[in-house]
């Protein structure tokens, strides 16, 4: 079988596809305000996912997600996009039940061979993550386009939504940022070999923490970083709950310290100029470089995770057992103006 590149048949990759946040805004505006007493979350949170009261305590997740592909490798593009999906559930602090994929193939461009590898890459993850893929639905396509909808389940009083966070709570970050330049350095062809693997490794990662976290009262708050980058899905928590977020960029954590290179390489992807157009004037920066990397869209990223300050050493405690690396990045403050939700970008807070 021929080799074929799946990024080279694509003109965006992963979830640096999806649409800006001003223009989703757009999209989303409705006069026709129709109230579903049992729909606990739904789109005008900004949340994760959508969330359905069954009724005994317990709730229904219902989520979405899928993109173009983000690496050559079709078993890896089939992984990455279902671990990206999956985590929509693990954000709300919900526990996944079970996958359909969703795929649009080029077919008379690119062998089934490639699209029955997405499918198996597809397998695997859900396998991990111990749910079947139970079906889905294929069209021919002019480009690939993978992804699942997931559908899991919460205790009522477990959800973890945008509004839950708190003035003065703390702020983490699970995985380290640089995903969307990375992986532009390797459709432009110029990512080093030593260096082919590090955002591969991290958008494989399971978010399954966030269902271990999802009874902590003390975990006020939680989404995952994906394509509208660092501060985009910041602001989203900031807004839903009106606060604001100081947040510390040496302690930022990143993939590897080449994204940097790789910045000044060019390697930016067209999302983080859509995202930092979308948002920028609400975020305050001391270097204004750094909105390359903190509009920086990430696939597969990691959980932003909002806790209650007096439980800082039981969580990190907690997360050191589960050996997932954490990063404590910033905190919230209460909003200097009415209605002013903004991300103060700092050297320390």
């Amino acid at each position: 079988m021929n080799t074929f590149r799946l990024t080279q048949f694509s003109h965006g990759a992963g979830c640096g596809c999806k649409i800006s946040p001003a223009i989703l805004d757009e999209i989303l505006k409705s006069e026709n305000k129709i109230f579903f007493p049992d729909l606990l979350v739904g789109y005008h949170q900004k949340d994760d996912a959508a969330v359905f009261d069954l009724g005994n305590g317990k709730a229904m997740i219902s989520t979405t997600d899928f993109f173009m592909p983000i690496v050559d490798d079709a078993f890896d593009f089939g992984r990455i996009a279902s671990v990206n999906a999956i985590s929509d559930v693990y954000a709300m602090g919900g526990k996944p039940l079970m996958a359909i994929a969703i795929l649009a193939w080029p077919v008379d461009k690119i062998p089934i061979e490639y699209a029955r590898k997405v499918i198996e890459g597809a397998r695997a993850i859900c396998s991990e993550a111990g749910i079947p893929l139970a079906g889905g639905h294929s069209i021919d396509s002019i480009e690939p386009i993978f992804g699942l909808a997931v559908s899991g389940e919460i205790q009522v009083e477990s959800i973890k939504m945008n509004s839950g966070a708190k003035a003065g709570d703390l702020i983490y970050l699970t995985k380290g940022l640089g995903v969307g330049i990375l992986t532009t350095a390797e459709k432009k062809s110029i990512l080093k070999e030593e260096h082919r693997d590090i955002a591969k490794i991290s958008m494989l990662k399971l978010n399954n923490v966030g269902e271990k976290l999802g009874d902590q009262k003390f975990v006020h708050s939680m989404t995952d970083v994906t394509g509208f980058g660092l501060c985009g899905h910041l602001l989203e928590i900031c807004e839903a709950s009106s606060l604001k977020a100081i947040i510390d960029y040496v302690k930022l954590p990143f993939l590897d310290p080449c994204v940097w290179q790789y910045i000044e390489d060019g390697a930016i992807p067209g999302g983080t100029h859509r995202n930092w157009s979308s948002y920028g004037h609400k975020v305050r920066l001391e270097d204004n470089s750094w909105f390359k990397i903190l509009a920086d869209p990430q696939t597969s990223g990691g959980l932003l995770i909002v806790i209650d300050p007096l439980h800082q050493n039981h969580f990190e405690e907690f997360l050191k057992r589960e050996n997932i690396p954490v990063h404590l990045i910033g905190k919230f403050e209460f909003a200097d103006k009415i209605g002013e939700c903004l991300v103060e970008v700092v050297r320390s807070f």
